[in-house]
């Protein structure tokens, strides 16, 4: 995204550092939903997905359990 947003942690984050739950998730940094000053907008960190997408999108893949508990945190 080109405009600068501020980011709140709804789901996911820090994650222990081991890999043990996801063996890619190693550096402390997990896949993760954040909340942003945009309204109506969420932003999401994964792990990047190969597919052609327009300048300034990507596609990217989180766990399951991670979207479900964005939802509970939005109250969805």
């Amino acid at each position: 995204m080109a405009e600068d947003l501020e980011l709140t942690m709804i789901a996911g984050g820090p994650c222990g550092g081991t890999g043990d739950d996801d063996p890619q998730c190693s550096n402390g940094d997990c896949p993760t939903v954040y909340t942003t000053n945009k309204p109506g907008t969420l932003a999401v960190q994964g792990y990047a997905v190969e597919r052609a997408t327009p300048d300034g999108e990507a596609v990217v893949t989180i766990p399951e359990d991670v979207l479900k508990e964005a939802a509970r945190a939005l109250g969805w």
